[in-house]
């Protein structure tokens, strides 16, 4: 059995116009590896190919070239697809239907007996904090209670792999925390979840592995631990200080940014700023702050798309 949840290979997908015969490449030659019970994040301008990658996940787009395996099956055959759960993005589920007996259709659909999806369903509503909405209709749900009640259908059969299309989008702060903790919790018994998100920082808080697609292409991959791991320290000193003295500490910095009687001094590594310290210290100057800087996925994210294509 494939240790990875998803794996494709040059997977790529060209479309043609039938008038101009002008070709596009929405997908080109993407490889990643999502390993199982992961969080995986892909993240990407519109227009990027997230959602025509996703598709060929599904076999709802064929690839015009390379490969797709859902553990470790070819992605192209109807079995593959059985253990996962999704929700797509702008879904439109049929707002004559109450919250109940949307989720009693998506599951006979599934193929679920009446058995099994009588007792998953007030379990799933339970979880998603809609327990007393079950029996309204859907047009009364608000867009983020219509996210809500789509995260129970795609957890409807239980999924090994769990693929979501901006599931907080509409959702407020309270509920996207809901949603984070509902997501963590299955993410502790194992589930894959390939989440496809414009809320950089909640994949910076919720995903262990990003791919940052960029026209098409994988611009930038790796673990957001790693990506965003400390790039130097900045030590913030007085402003007012003998200008000799301040000359002495600015000398090494790589920045130097005055702001409300202080001073933010950025250093690369720690031997330049424990030297920047020894000097102020025998000065008996008093350090206003040290602390060491990080990049934030937003910032990598802008890096990676203005800036050209890395791979970690």
């Amino acid at each position: 059995m494939s240790v990875f949840a998803i794996e494709t290979r040059s997977l790529g997908k060209l479309y043609r116009s039938r008038w101009s015969g002008k070709e596009v490449h929405a997908v080109n030659d993407v490889t990643l590896q999502v390993e199982r019970g992961t969080t995986f994040g892909l993240l990407g301008p519109n227009g990027a190919g997230k959602t025509t990658f996703v598709k060929m996940l599904l076999s709802a787009v064929h690839p015009t070239t390379g490969e797709a395996r859902i553990f470790g099956s070819d992605a192209r055959i109807p079995s593959s697809r059985i253990p996962i759960g999704y929700l797509p993005e702008n879904h439109r589920f049929p707002t004559y239907l109450t919250g109940y007996a949307m989720l009693d259709f998506y599951a006979a659909l599934s193929g679920m007996d009446s058995k099994p999806r009588r007792k998953r369903i007030p379990e799933l509503l339970e979880l998603v904090g809609l327990a007393e909405w079950g029996d309204v209709r859907l047009r009364k749900y608000s867009k983020g209670m219509l996210q809500r009640v789509g995260l129970a259908q795609a957890l409807m059969h239980d999924p090994a792999l769990l693929i979501l299309d901006e599931p907080s989008d509409g959702v407020d702060p309270v509920g996207r925390r809901h949603i984070r903790d509902i997501l963590q919790s299955l993410e502790e018994r194992g589930v894959t979840i390939f989440l496809n998100s414009h809320l950089l920082v909640e994949v910076e808080a919720f995903c262990r592995d990003v791919a940052i697609l960029n026209k098409g292409r994988v611009a930038l991959q790796g673990k957001v631990r790693e990506l965003t791991a400390g790039k130097g320290y900045r030590l913030t000193v007085p402003a007012a200080m003998p200008g000799n003295l301040h000359a002495a500490v600015s000398a090494s910095a790589s920045a130097c940014t005055p702001r409300d009687g202080v001073v933010d001094l950025q250093y690369a590594d720690r031997a330049a700023v424990n030297l920047a310290i020894d000097m102020l210290r025998r000065e008996q100057v008093e350090i206003e702050a040290l602390a060491p800087t990080v990049s934030t996925l937003e910032d990598i994210f802008i890096r990676s798309v203005e800036g050209g294509s890395a791979n970690v």
